[in-house]
């Protein structure tokens, strides 16, 4: 049963010949690697009037030079983002490109960074994907919690059938999104131009504003810079790009840096002219809705499609950060089950741990995005800063031909992803102080894995003059708790084996009881040694261990190996061995660790 379920959730097993059959083109592609920096459009420019409302509404206008300022670092990251896809063609974005120029900590600062920032990218886009649908439905409100988690894993089982299969999904609600909005905006700026909006709901570009410091405009400007988040996730995934995939990849960001350009820029300017202010209950995309065109049927669709792509933004997330994991993995500093592809030729470890983190922060943080996206925003600014400064020392050190304009556009997008990540950490300390508890853990659990992974090596590793000393014989010792069917397969099979000796152990807890049994064991088994030992504290796992360990070091005298066969019964059904007291698994779980004991585990299967 299980098999089929997985099977109807999932789908067939591919092989792995059909793993070219997973590549994307650069409209599927486009789909799934910007849905999470196209959807940044939905709540970008709201940041921008979140922080400008606090001095007063007259200080609104400032959006639109924040804007432009926003745009301008959008322009630089694209272009530097495009210089990384060809110098790393085989993927990795920021961590790669820091480990390589920079050195390990800074790689593994972007790597560990980026690694939080994609579990924050599912967060942040389901929890504003609900937002927009309990704008539109207000009764749901109490529920976002609840919707978010099953957003979550909807598109953990649709990313479990495979890249192809979720970019064909995730393609025309990102399309009909960026249809929506061009509606949106086309409708909005007619109506301006044509005087159908009055001039006196907004406040004219250049009025003084009391109260407005360089400090309110410099936390504007970084929060609006939020929607700049996913840039960087095409440089990451060139692995899943048809050939030519840097060439594709390249494209396809180039693409995805002109629609966000146009899209934030418009929904910026109509929430000026509008005088739209940020409401509770109602995103400023809903509220220029309504003012365009009512509460119709062109409403819903904008407000549908946009709570569709903030949902599936978050599949970004879900494309980036298994590839991410991948190379972390393939340098030791997470663990290798990343490098493992499932059924559906997917990073299906990657992914799963990815939607169980999403859902935590989820209930941690009760679903709301306003809580997450500065988090969210400082995790990927990080990145940026990084990658930025290690494509400087690469174009310095190597000096290809054109490194001057190439040194000059990372150096731009370097020094203001710096001055937004400062401004960010002065700004919003109280929502971004987890980055100095939980980075540094990160990376000294990379460091502790790594660790691990070297020593493992040496040890592992044949060396041809090594002397090991062979195995003489082998002594074989079964723990009895009674004469049943159990203990008698275990036994048949140990005499399967080249034992030298076998031993049956009995631990009694009454010493009558240990009579009665040695009685009843001649009668039953009297080629096979019979030791009992007493057990007044009714421990078995105690006695036991003491009695092998005696055994091991007479027989390390004479080179011999010291085996374990654990009998267990397995009832038909799963949930029945709550039923029975596991002694099996206590012994088991004991002696797992120990050096010079093998340990067999004999199953007898009940079949009712």
């Amino acid at each position: 049963m299980k098999a089929s379920l997985k099977r109807m959730l999932i789908g067939r097993p591919l092989k792995s010949t059909e793993l070219g059959e997973q590549k994307l083109n650069k409209t599927k592609a486009l789909a799934i690697l910007s849905s999470d920096a196209l959807s940044s459009v939905a709540y970008g420019p709201e940041q921008i009037l979140i922080v400008l409302v606090t001095v007063g509404a007259a200080a609104l206008w400032y959006s639109i030079p924040i804007a432009i300022g926003v745009i301008i670092l959008l322009t630089a990251l694209i272009l530097s983002y495009r210089q990384i896809i060809y110098a790393y063609p085989h993927g990795g974005g920021a961590y790669v490109v820091s480990r390589e120029n920079l050195g390990v900590n800074p790689g593994l600062v972007a790597g560990g960074s980026l690694l939080v920032d994609y579990i924050l990218t599912v967060a942040v886009s389901v929890s504003a994907g609900t937002d927009a649908i309990t704008s539109a439905l207000p009764s749901l409100h109490d529920y976002n919690v609840e919707i978010a988690i099953v957003f979550v894993i909807l598109l953990t089982i649709l990313n479990l059938r495979g890249v192809t299969e979720s970019a064909s999904v995730l393609a025309y609600p990102v399309y009909l999104f960026v249809l929506a909005l061009f509606i949106l905006i086309g409708v909005g700026i007619f109506n301006v131009v044509t005087g159908n909006v009055p001039s006196d709901l907004h406040t004219s570009i250049g009025t003084p504003v009391a109260g407005l410091s360089l400090f309110i405009l410099l936390k504007a400007f970084a929060s609006g810079s939020s929607a700049l988040t996913g840039v960087e996730a095409i440089s990451n995934a060139i692995p899943n790009f048809k050939e030519p995939a840097p060439v594709n990849a390249a494209k396809t960001l180039m693409a995805m840096g002109g629609l966000l350009a146009i899209l934030f820029s418009g929904i910026v300017f109509l929430a000026f002219y509008y005088g739209i202010t940020p409401s509770a209950t109602s995103t400023v995309v809903s509220q220029i809705a309504e003012v365009s065109f009512g509460r119709n049927l062109v409403y819903y669709f904008i407000q549908g499609t946009t709570a569709l792509i903030l949902v599936l933004a978050a599949n970004t997330g879900y494309s980036a950060f298994p590839l991410l994991a991948v190379n972390l993995s393939k340098d030791k500093f997470i663990p290798r089950m990343f490098q493992i592809r499932g059924d559906r030729l997917g990073y299906s470890n990657g992914i799963i741990l990815l939607s169980l983190a999403a859902i935590l922060l989820i209930i941690v943080f009760n679903g709301t995005t306003e809580n997450l996206i500065p988090l969210y925003a400082v995790g990927v600014f990080i990145p940026f800063t990084l990658s930025q400064t290690g494509m400087i020392v690469k174009w310095i050190r190597e000096k290809p031909q054109g490194w001057v304009t190439k040194l000059i556009i990372n150096s731009v997008g370097a020094a203001i992803s710096f001055v937004v990540t400062i401004v960010f950490f002065v700004t919003k300390l109280p929502a971004v102080w987890p980055v100095f508890i939980f980075l540094p853990i990160i990376i000294f659990a990379f460091h502790r894995i790594k660790k691990h992974y070297d020593s493992v090596g040496p040890q592992l590793r044949l060396i041809a003059d090594e002397e090991i000393p062979p195995i003489e014989g082998n002594v074989i010792i079964v723990p009895v708790a009674g004469i049943t069917k159990v203990v008698r397969n275990s036994l048949n099979y140990a005499k399967s084996l080249s034992a030298d000796q076998i031993i049956a152990v009995y631990i009694a807890f009454e010493r009558e009881d240990t009579r009665k049994f040695e009685e009843q064991w001649k009668k039953w088994q009297p080629d096979v040694k019979l030791v009992t030992l007493y057990s007044p504290y009714r421990s078995i796992v105690q006695p036991l261990t003491k009695f092998i360990d005696k055994a091991e070091r007479l027989a390390s005298k004479s080179n011999y190996q010291v085996s374990v066969i654990i009998p267990q019964f397995l009832p038909k059904k799963g949930w029945q061995n709550i039923l029975h007291n596991q002694s099996s698994l206590l012994i088991h779980t004991s002696l797992l660790y120990r050096r010079n004991v093998v340990l067999i585990t004999v199953p007898y299967h009940l079949q009712k």
